[in-house]
């Protein structure tokens, strides 16, 4: 059966010079980077070259990357590493409706903790707007936390302008930049960014590597305690293997990324085009221009979008009905909800999420899979 996969912004597959440049730091090269002697000083050399340019690809200084677990734990440092070192001088945290839910639930538990939170709603398209973050400030308000990208919707945010907001006012300005990170260019110091999360897995790197970009000069106090690793910022031995692998993840996103970004644009309006001319009764959700190249969201009237990815599936399609941070879950998308998408839509709506392999042809195939599958489970139907 063919496989085709759809869901890059769930995961990538390592890239293959990736996994090549990996290989030898488990086995040849497999010294702590906190040890002296000569296999340390060799991991330690390369963490710091990894830490060179990855603040190089968004315009930091070295010693403003912070090496961590993934997108979700610089989220949850992020948030609750500020909160504990502005304790006494702040009690309001400004975030939204839509973001990732490491941003979501801690932000629901800092208020169980005595911080007032403001979840600004995104207009149709799930785009917030900087006049919503203005008029929210109070005095008390120490944070702001905006994601980049949204991750089910695809529609980027002015971030930017949102952080000239927030430094204009003298509050912390943190986003989630894990779906725009080595897809969009970021510059930390032009947008005005505080601290940025950022992930390995999501541009073709390993699993279980991330950063927290933190401007120097920010009070934040360690989520993960013990030893003095990540200066003294994050203990535990640094995964000095899943380091190297997102340091070569970074090198192909800087020599692609625009490249890359004009030609999924292409492939995706391909992909909608086709969508509109072979199924009636579908529309496109998220922002019609500010959106990230390779996400297409899509509600299919009359369908539930569970048989939709079961049947695609059977046919070798990988796809999702939004986040995969949220599958098994019978709820319906918290982001579809915030933008108030129709009942009739909410439950039929499924996200693809193009990436490196993907072409024309297997556009071609999904469409021609889509079309006999919707029309399938729309004859199957009750009629209302």
């Amino acid at each position: 059966m063919r496989e085709i996969y759809m869901d890059h912004s769930a995961t990538t597959p390592v890239d293959g010079a990736v996994l090549e440049t990996m290989l030898p730091y488990f086995r040849e090269k497999f010294g702590n980077a906190s040890s002296i002697h000569q296999f340390g000083q060799e991991a330690r050399n390369v963490v710091e070259e990894a830490r060179e340019r990855v603040a190089g690809f968004i315009g930091a200084k070295s010693s403003e990357i912070t090496f961590l677990s993934g997108g979700s734990e610089a989220d949850n440092f992020a948030l609750q590493g500020l909160t504990s070192a502005y304790s006494g001088r702040g009690k309001h945290i400004i975030t939204t409706s839509i973001e990732h839910p490491a941003i979501i639930e801690t932000a629901n538990y800092l208020e169980q903790n005595g911080i007032s939170v403001t979840y600004l709603q995104p207009d149709k398209y799930g785009l917030i707007h900087p006049h919503q973050v203005e008029d929210a400030i109070r005095p008390e308000t120490f944070l702001i936390s905006v994601m980049h990208v949204n991750n089910e919707l695809g529609t980027m945010n002015p971030i930017g302008e949102i952080g000239a907001i927030a430094q204009n006012h003298g509050i912390l300005f943190h986003t989630d930049a894990v779906q725009a990170f080595g897809k969009l260019p970021i510059d930390v110091v032009a947008m005005n960014i505080d601290l940025l999360s950022a992930s390995s897995h999501k541009i073709y790197g390993p699993k279980g590597v991330g950063i927290l970009f933190i401007k120097e000069g920010t009070q934040i106090d360690k989520l993960i305690h013990g030893a003095a690793h990540e200066r003294n910022r994050r203990a535990g031995t640094e995964n000095v293997a899943g380091i190297v692998g997102f340091d070569k993840a970074v090198e192909i996103c800087e020599n692609v990324m625009t490249e890359e970004a004009a030609r999924l644009t292409v492939l995706r309006e391909y992909f909608w085009n086709k969508i509109e001319t072979s199924i009636p009764d579908v529309i496109q959700n998220g922002h019609p221009t500010e959106k990230i190249p390779g996400i297409l969201n899509m509600s299919f009237k009359g369908v539930e979008g569970e048989s939709l990815l079961i049947s695609l599936d059977m046919k070798g399609i990988a796809a999702s009905s939004g986040s995969a941070c949220s599958s098994g879950s019978n709820k319906p998308s918290h982001v579809l909800q915030s933008i108030r998408l129709a009942p009739e839509l909410l439950n039929g709506t499924l996200r693809f999420s193009l990436g490196r392999s993907n072409t024309e042809d297997d556009i071609d195939y999904t469409v021609d899979a889509l079309s006999e599958i919707v029309e399938r489970l729309r004859a199957m139907a009750p009629v209302s």
